[in-house]
């Protein structure tokens, strides 16, 4: 197989299955009769590996990695599902930090054009479907999973694992979870069942509450993370990593009790090595240093709020390159905008992109200096031009302009 046979591959599994990242709502498939069938047809590849199941709205993607980190210095052999991707689609599915084999993702691809005809799937479901089926060829010791959109309907919530966690709950995807906490909370807590643990790690009483009400339903045991104290850190930076490496560690804890071996030094060493053991870029990552530059994959309220409130804490002044997609409430989002920075805004180059000119009223209105481009990367390139070694940039707002600033310079930076 070559490697345009494999991008041929690879784009015609975006354009024959709907998929959410790239078309919205109209993608989103709701329920779990779909991905049952298909798991069904792949001779349910779920039931044969022990998984680790963890949702929320942010720190999820984070909190997994950090977790596999941890287990591949303990010497697990660990699978890793994640999305979006951010380069390339392998990204999603990674064994103890390398991306999912090529010819394995072809070969599968294959698979989809023999799928009965009333099965059809979703792109989240069926790359569901594969991670599961390459964690048990590659016969992990342990799979982590990470809850695509909500969780009571997601995809992922097929499997039965050891243990679950939720990191946290904020509004997000209102249009497909519910318009309020209280009902996107619920939808999060549905990857709870019964007997197994579940891992809560907001603040907020009044998720916690609800998180709770479900777990002793299922008589399920309940772990507060937010009760834990520590001073370990990470290599992922972020202020916002703190909250997330509590949800870890009480995931370890339990995980101990199931006779697994993890040494302090195992969780020290893993938390801090999560970019080498994991390969994971995207959260607070630090492109150069000269000048600082930054891109963080942050894209709903809550998670901007918090990337926005780091960088007001930087004394340099910044260059700020930002892109939304469709479903984002630009008005909320140009009420927080750092201080004390240019601004740049680009169309993201996907479907669900949205034009700045779209919204450039508010821009106006919150009295910023600001230029509109006609891509992520031409922004990026007036930005680094403007910038001087004492200043800073960051590249932000969705997770396909952290993608597309990375798979146009990455490769350049090395």
């Amino acid at each position: 197989m070559t490697n345009e046979q494999y991008q041929e591959a690879v784009n015609w599994l975006f354009v024959q299955a709907p998929n959410y990242q790239i078309d919205g709502q109209k993608a989103y498939k709701p329920g779990l009769q779909n991905i049952v069938r298909l798991c069904d047809f792949f001779g349910n590849p779920q039931e044969k590996i022990k998984c680790i199941h963890i949702g929320g709205t942010n720190g999820k993607g984070s909190s997994s990695n950090m977790l596999a980190s941890v287990l591949q210095e303990a010497g697990y052999k660990t699978g890793l599902y994640n999305s979006p991707h951010l380069i390339d689609f392998t990204e999603r599915i990674k064994v103890n930090g390398e991306n999912c084999d090529k010819n394995f993702v072809f070969d599968f691809i294959q698979k989809l054009k023999n799928l009965p005809e009333d099965i059809k799937p979703s792109f989240f479901e069926f790359t569901t479907v594969m991670a599961f089926e390459y964690f048990y060829q590659q016969k992990v010791d342990f799979a982590i999973i990470e809850v695509g959109l909500g969780g009571r309907l997601d995809s992922t919530n097929i499997i039965k694992p050891l243990i679950a966690a939720i990191t946290n709950v904020q509004l997000d995807h209102q249009n497909i979870l519910g318009d309020t906490i209280e009902e996107i909370a619920a939808e999060k807590a549905g990857i709870i069942k019964k007997h197994i643990p579940i891992i809560s790690g907001d603040e907020n009483n009044l998720v916690k509450n609800i998180i709770k009400s479900k777990a002793d339903q299922e008589k399920a045991p309940f772990i507060d993370a937010t009760l834990l104290k520590t001073d370990l850190t990470s290599d992922l930076k972020g202020n916002y990593q703190a909250k997330n490496i509590k949800v870890v560690l009480a995931l370890i804890e339990e995980l101990k009790k199931l006779n697994l071996s993890i040494s302090d030094k195992n969780i020290e060493d893993g938390l801090l090595h999560v970019h080498q053991n994991t390969n994971f870029i995207g959260r607070w990552f630090e492109f150069s240093k000269t000048p600082l530059t930054i891109c963080d994959t942050g894209h709903n309220q809550a998670g901007l709020e918090y990337v926005f409130d780091q960088l007001n804490s930087i004394d340099k002044h910044k260059h700020i390159i930002l892109g939304f997609v469709n479903d984002k409430k630009i008005d909320e989002v140009t009420k927080i905008l750092p201080e004390n920075s240019e601004f740049y805004f680009a169309k993201p180059a996907i479907n669900r992109g949205r034009d700045p000119k779209d919204y450039e009223d508010l821009l106006i209105g919150a009295k910023i200096s600001y230029k509109i481009f006609d891509s992520v990367q031409e922004a990026y390139l007036s930005a680094k031009e403007q910038c001087t070694n004492e200043e800073m940039i960051f590249i932000g707002g969705s997770n396909f302009v952290v993608g597309e600033f990375l798979e146009k310079n990455l490769e350049v930076s090395k």
